[in-house]
């Protein structure tokens, strides 16, 4: 029986457990909190700061996993360069972990070693410099830090009286030890999609349809499958995951992001893992993101992805900070036809924290979005 260690445990790692356990294997989930919501389901679990290299060695050493998946971007990278080369599988390697776990290297690789067609971007590493790098991309804006997760720290920057401002929301958001950001040219999009991009170790490359999503607070609220592109756009997208995925290595399944305008596609973010608008795949389809993740680092065969109808994600968000809770609502979100309802079941609660997520599908892509939206707000946090 193989040995994963999951190194981030919260809902998406969750649905990596669950995929796996029903492949026998043995997953050890790590976080710095206890009750997260991998751990819920794992076979054992560590609560540590996994920017600690030394406890994060401690663990490994520990535990002897065969695999390790990271599935957060506070995460000491370098440990996992040397754990690659004592022969634990990272996943999709120990490279790719450290390029896409921050922003400013993923970019650069992206825009400047790969050509992709990116927004135009600069770094900042303090609010002097934020100021300048504005000045040089122009109004709007957007600022990022350049390690963080579920769209923490980013804004919309309309003018310059805007910028000390988004430089404090960005410091309160990062994650990490890394003091910087990336400003970034604000780009009048269409759409937003992620291309679910599956790198096996043994068969050609494979590709999710297209998912589109819509953003609040830079987070992501509800998403689709499939989204709306032409054959033209879809191509472009496939060939630039399929480049930057080559590059990177290794095996797995990556979340691309782009933007789609009327006239092209530009490459915006990557996730060397499963992706928070890919919960919609937990309805859409035979295959979630998450087997077909495991599939890919295992080397098993993923013969066929059937999909069924359009399907909608929405987001379940808690809307005040209190260490207990109740979840109130789900049967009367059950009465939606075609809508289920996955609880994450966090331990504590905070403004606009995901703790949960309604699953629909329906005839159209916006029946399933109605119906998703309806399921959503019927579940109260309380």
């Amino acid at each position: 029986m193989k040995k994963i260690m999951l190194l981030g445990a919260g809902e998406l790692g969750k649905e990596v457990v669950i995929s796996a356990q029903r492949l026998g294997l043995h997953i050890i989930a790590v976080d710095r909190y206890p009750g997260a919501p991998a751990m819920q389901v794992a076979d054992e679990f560590e609560v540590i700061d996994m920017l600690d290299g030394a406890a994060l060695e401690t663990v490994v050493k520990k535990h002897k996993p065969d695999i390790i998946i990271p599935e957060i971007e506070a995460i000491r990278t370098e440990k996992l360069a040397e754990f690659e080369k004592q022969g634990v599988q990272i996943v999709p390697t120990a490279k790719a972990v450290f390029l896409t776990m921050n922003r400013d290297a993923i970019r650069d690789v992206a825009a400047r070693e790969l050509k992709l067609k990116t927004a135009q971007f600069a770094y900042a590493e303090s609010l002097d410099e934020l100021v300048v790098a504005s000045k040089k991309i122009g109004f709007p804006n957007v600022v990022k830090p350049v390690m963080s997760s579920s769209g923490k720290g980013q804004s919309v920057v309309k003018s310059a009286a805007d910028v000390k401002a988004a430089w404090n929301y960005a410091v309160e958001g990062m994650r990490g030890d890394k003091k910087k950001v990336i400003v970034e040219e604000f780009i009048k999009f269409d759409s937003e999609i992620t291309l679910l991009t599956v790198k096996q170790k043994q068969g050609p490359t494979l590709f999710v349809k297209p998912i589109g999503h819509r953003q609040e607070r830079g987070d992501y609220q509800e998403s689709w499958l499939p989204a709306r592109l032409s054959a033209t756009q879809l191509k472009k997208a496939q060939l630039m995951a399929k480049k930057v995925t080559d590059y990177l290595g290794g095996s797995g399944l990556f979340g691309v992001e782009f933007f789609v305008t009327k006239k092209d596609i530009y490459f915006s973010e990557l996730s060397p893992r499963p992706h928070d608008t890919g919960m919609v795949t937990l309805g859409s389809q035979n295959l979630t993101e998450f087997d077909l993740h495991l599939r890919a680092v295992l080397g098993l065969p993923i013969t066929e992805i059937i999909y069924g109808q359009p399907t909608a994600s929405a987001v379940i968000l808690a809307d005040r900070e209190d260490d207990t809770y109740k979840v109130e609502g789900v049967s009367e979100a059950l009465k939606v036809r075609g809508a289920d309802i996955r609880i994450f079941g966090k331990p504590t609660i905070r403004p606009y924290r995901r703790m949960g997520v309604a699953i629909a599908s329906g005839k159209t892509i916006d029946e399933a979005r109605k119906k998703a939206r309806l399921a959503a707000s019927r579940v109260k946090i309380t």
